[in-house]
């Protein structure tokens, strides 16, 4: 198979650690992600090795010979190298001693056979194993073949035994392009999401929206599975009607992943942005279940910008997403509909100085709409105009991609007023700040002028 590692250095010291292994009577086999991302053609960024025929002890003792190592999992053998991406491991045999996911007692076992090892394993394609001494593929369970059909195939009936893997099924069909195959999407009906550590969650979720190539995919998971039901917000999208005019693609559950996927086509590279602008794409229209209605013989959804204000935030806490990422997508939700209204009205810089205040950041926002005016297959691509007019003109009032900075703050009413903090104080701080948001303001100086009249106003 050859696999392929660009980074001379990491290909060194992994050869050499093998050999290592080796020559103390173990076997190390890279296993799980790398070797289905090398299959796939990917880069391969994290790479884990499993250790046969050594004890924990020894493991630890062969590798800080060689290499420094941080000990993650002491009861299980898990080391971490310091300077590289690599983890070694040891298979492990799982004990249930209670209920839930934290219900296992985990223990290396040094002696497992590689097959069994594999057996313990999630899906098919994360099955494989590769003998880098040999270049030797194990595919014990058609990995292969599932990998080269975009199928995800539990392995064994080992599956059942951590509900995690659901989700983890979610990400790995948006980032592989695959379907759950009939027998894993039955076994995963009988699985329950209450049973996952609530912290687990995100990080699963979070995969789907960073690395999807077609997130899409992944909420389907979802679907067939039954566990779209574990997030209602999402749920009340299915069957929520639209106008066929201006939404042919279906109802507003198969907007949204088509949304995601355009999302997924036009990632900016950096991942907090993406998380914030891939969250939001998700949520946008999280408040059409609460507004839509038939009338004059159309699905309307009057204002369901502003409903999915509450939805959003309700199912962004229920994945124990961090609150700074809820802070940054609610405002993208609520205005989502903005950069084409005020295009299409003409509307004037004051109008748009006030929406990156509310917003915070008009490129991220310019991104969601992009996505949900292009999410919209078979209807024709013809570009988002509105956005670029956005862009333009919020590069020049430099509100691109921040907030308006108050021209007059509190230090200048100290320093040349002479005011002192008082519920007079913030007033003019706040009426200074809306003349400069309507552009009746533009200098410091102006700003100044203004509040030195209101100061005198408030005297009489």
């Amino acid at each position: 198979m050859q696999l392929r590692i660009d980074n001379h250095h990491l290909r060194e010291s992994l050869e050499q650690f093998v050999r290592t292994v080796s020559e103390a009577g173990g076997k190390a086999l890279l296993v799980g992600g790398c070797v289905r991302d090398a299959l796939t053609g990917s880069a391969i960024k994290d790479i884990d090795v499993e250790v046969y025929g050594l004890a924990p002890g020894r493991l630890r003792e062969v590798t800080e010979s060689q290499f420094p190592v941080d000990l993650v999992g002491e009861a299980f053998g898990v080391l971490k190298f310091k300077a590289l991406p690599i983890e070694v491991s040891l298979p492990r045999r799982e004990t249930r001693k209670g209920q839930g996911q934290r219900g296992f007692m985990i223990t290396a076992d040094p002696d497992m056979d590689p097959r069994e090892a594999a057996a313990r394993r999630d899906f098919t394609c994360n099955a494989l194993a590769y003998d880098l001494l040999t270049d030797e593929l194990l595919d014990f369970f058609g990995g292969v073949a599932d990998l080269q059909g975009h199928v995800l195939r539990h392995v064994s009936g080992h599956f059942d035994e951590d509900p995690l893997r659901v989700l983890r099924g979610m990400q790995l069909a948006a980032r592989l392009d695959a379907t759950l195959a009939p027998e894993t999407v039955e076994r995963c009906r009988m699985l329950r999401m209450d049973e996952i550590a609530p912290e687990r969650v995100f990080e699963e979720w979070h995969k789907l929206i960073l690395l999807g190539l077609r997130p899409s995919k992944g909420l389907a998971v979802l679907e067939t599975t039954g566990w779209l039901a574990f997030f209602p917000e999402l749920a009340a999208l299915v069957g929520c009607q639209q106008d066929p005019q201006w939404h042919p693609e279906g109802d507003v559950f198969v907007h949204t992943g088509h949304v995601l996927d355009f999302f997924a086509a036009e990632r900016a590279g950096d991942p907090w942005e993406d998380l914030v602008v891939g969250f939001a794409c998700l949520c946008h229209d999280l408040g059409k279940p609460l507004t839509t209605e038939f009338s004059d013989g159309q699905w309307r959804s009057h204002s369901h910008d502003e409903a999915g204000f509450a939805p959003t935030v309700t199912f962004l806490e229920r994945l124990r997403a961090p609150k700074a990422l809820v802070d940054e997508v609610v405002p993208l939700v609520a205005e989502h509909l903005a950069p084409a209204l005020l295009h299409q009205g003409g509307a004037g810089s004051n109008a748009v100085r006030r929406l990156a205040n509310r917003v915070g950041r008009l490129d991220r926002l310019v991104r969601v709409a992009r996505a949900d005016h292009g999410g919209r297959p078979p209807k024709r691509w013809d570009g988002f105009p509105a956005g670029q007019w956005l862009l333009e003109t919020a590069a020049q009032l430099n509100v691109a991609d921040s907030r308006p900075v108050a021209l007059v703050m509190g230090r200048h009413l100290i320093d040349h007023l002479h005011l002192e903090p008082s519920p007079r104080f913030g007033q003019v701080l706040s009426a200074c700040f809306e003349a400069q948001l309507d552009g009746r303001i533009t200098t410091l100086q102006e700003g100044m002028e203004l509040a030195r009249k209101l100061v005198a106003e408030m005297a009489v």
